[in-house]
């Protein structure tokens, strides 16, 4: 079986507070170190009133001190919205810290909407076109090669590991060209995953840091001891997607039996699509519906993810996952 590895949003639950999401965080990310899963990874996300993981390097900070082992890392940090100087000082610190442990996933969205990311560039001037440009910048800090005749302190010799993220053929492309690994985030936008992964291993070239493709996928998973339970789990998410796809994010809501059923067609439509790439259920169905997503897209590693209300069930969810991964690689 792939390797597996968890994305937290960092959640906050309507009722709680950022402190609250935080500590949930890193207490979730010790929990996924003892079963085994092999990173834990945030991402950058912008006002948002139910996503805590803003100051993405700062949360890093916070869940590498509360773990030991597994690697932690941005999933991604949007490098639009800030000067590739930065990040490499940001992540040549944590690399610092924590050294061997350090992720740097890249992406080129904005994690948020125009009105947030004006906000924070001060100009939309920039060009999210010029993300290969900002990629090679950031790599060149990291070497100290003098292209840029500016030393980053922290950030010279420092070796997080890079990869491109993605939801279109464009990170698949820029992954390949530069040899890096790809993670694409088919657990919110799976659309073009196939083709994506097809784009990336056919156009590989290797590159000092990977010698052949390398590839991750998201996967959402509710997992619980009975299927009610699992369903009822997911409804949670299920209300935020909705939510955000209508205009009106919020806070994690409790979660609320029926839920799907009381959206009609059009909404369960919505959420069959965005979410198509999940699985919902007890052990046995998430043993099966992992390893017929590795079948489908022949992915190194799975980068599972899910916003679960209540923290027990979470990490409870997380413990199923693992159980289903080892018995799904003790028949393979």
């Amino acid at each position: 079986m792939t390797q597996l590895s968890f994305l937290d949003l960092v959640p906050v639950v309507e009722g709680g507070t950022v402190r609250e999401a935080l500590d949930r965080s890193a207490d979730l990310a010790a929990h996924a170190e003892s079963l085994g899963f092999g990173r834990f990874w945030v991402a950058e996300h912008h006002g948002m009133t139910g996503i805590a993981s803003a100051a993405t390097a700062v949360v890093l900070a916070h869940i590498a001190a509360a773990t030991r082992t597994i690697r932690v890392g941005a999933g991604g940090i949007m490098l639009p919205n800030h000067a590739p100087l930065v990040i490499a000082e940001q992540f040549g610190t944590l690399d610092a810290l924590h050294p061997g442990r350090i992720d740097l996933g890249l992406g080129r969205a904005p994690g948020s909407d125009q009105r947030v990311a004006r906000a924070m560039r001060r100009t939309l001037t920039s060009d999210a076109n010029a993300f290969p440009q900002d990629v090679l910048e950031l790599q060149s800090y990291f070497a100290d090669d003098g292209q840029t005749g500016i030393t980053a302190t922290p950030g010279a010799g420092a070796t997080p590991e890079l990869w491109i993220l993605g939801s279109s053929l464009f990170g698949a492309q820029v992954a390949a060209a530069f040899g890096l690994p790809y993670a694409f985030a088919s657990h919110f936008a799976p659309d073009a995953l196939d083709q994506a992964l097809a784009v990336y291993r056919r156009d590989f070239r290797p590159s000092a840091q990977l010698g052949k493709p390398y590839a991750m996928a998201g996967f959402n998973v509710f997992a619980a001891d009975t299927a009610a339970e699992a369903e009822l789990l997911a409804s949670s998410q299920q209300q935020s997607f909705i939510a955000l796809r209508t205009g009106d994010p919020r806070q994690l809501p409790p979660p609320v039996s029926g839920y799907r059923a009381s959206l009609g067609a059009q909404g369960a439509a919505m959420l069959d699509q965005v979410l198509s790439c999940s699985s919902i259920g007890t052990r046995d169905t998430v043993a099966n519906d992992l390893a017929a997503f590795v079948r489908r897209t022949d992915v190194d590693e799975v980068m599972v993810t899910s916003a679960i209300y209540d923290h027990a069930a979470r990490k409870r969810s997380l413990t199923i996952t693992a159980e289903a991964v080892r018995e799904v690689a003790a028949v393979a």
